[in-house]
């Protein structure tokens, strides 16, 4: 164990496509999407205790209203932890902007615990599938010249990687060779992580550990060929980091929390 691991752990938690709605009784294929995480909030709080940094990565708004987005900023208050929100393909981007800053979440850059977090929008207004606009490529290429000695975990909503279900083929990040040519540029990038395939995904690509995690309420079936939904439990993803670089990551899931999924839907 070095020196810098002596220390306490930094702990992070990510939460990820919530799809919360202006209605409390709001519901996608049959899971009320505020009792999922609501859910979800508390296995972290009894599995975990409080984190020293949230990661909201997309999705937060299935209908992109306002009073999801201040739904979600209520509900973190159960957390002493700030959190940084970031936009997914359901999300009001500019309407998410103006809620986030309420609650001082509007961080794109986060320097905490020995590390460095970077948030990036790859979401296209209107569309399902991401992309990251030159400036986005731009602010990562910036921020990793500028801080080269600190471990980074870099996020963005859509998956950067083919994944095992098909359909999600044409779904994710359309110009993602442009991503990996900044991160294999940098060997302080250890983490790049997502939302969006509502599943685990787990791989390594060049040294960068690559993570995908379930979402706070319905789960996509893995390695489906069509669209489908299983009958999983609502999750999330907890890492604790040591200013090293080094780091531990596991998917929790709320195993408590009782639903009746939908099965027979073509789409959400």
């Amino acid at each position: 164990m070095t020196s810098k691991e002596t220390a306490r752990p930094f702990r992070v938690l990510q939460l990820t496509d919530p799809h919360l709605m202006a209605s409390e009784d709001g519901a996608l294929l049959g899971v009320n999407t505020r009792d999922s995480l609501d859910a979800v909030i508390a296995d972290v709080i009894n599995s975990h205790g409080q984190p020293d940094l949230i990661l909201a990565t997309g999705d937060i708004a299935q209908d992109g209203s306002e009073e999801a987005y201040r739904v979600f900023g209520d509900r973190l208050r159960a957390f002493s932890a700030g959190s940084a929100w970031i936009a997914g393909n359901h999300d009001q981007v500019g309407r998410l902007a103006e809620v986030a800053a309420l609650y001082g979440s509007d961080r794109r850059h986060i320097v905490e615990g020995g590390w460095q977090f970077i948030l990036l929008n790859s979401s296209v207004p209107g569309k399902v599938f991401g992309e990251l606009a030159e400036s986005e490529l731009e602010f990562l290429a910036g921020i990793l010249e500028q801080y080269p000695d600190l471990p980074a975990l870099v996020t963005l909503h859509h998956h950067p990687v083919d994944i095992s279900a098909d359909w999600m083929r044409d779904i994710g990040l359309r110009n993602r060779e442009d991503f990996w040519r900044i991160i294999d540029r940098f060997p302080q990038v250890k983490v790049v992580l997502w939302g969006h395939i509502h599943q685990t995904h787990e791989k390594q690509r060049n040294g960068v550990q690559l993570l995908a995690t379930p979402s706070t309420c319905i789960q996509f079936t893995s390695g489906s060929r069509k669209f489908s939904v299983e009958d999983l439990a609502p999750g999330y993803r907890w890492f604790e980091l040591q200013a090293s670089g080094n780091f531990t990551s596991e998917v929790c899931r709320a195993l408590d929390f009782q639903f009746e999924l939908d099965q027979t839907s073509s789409g959400y």
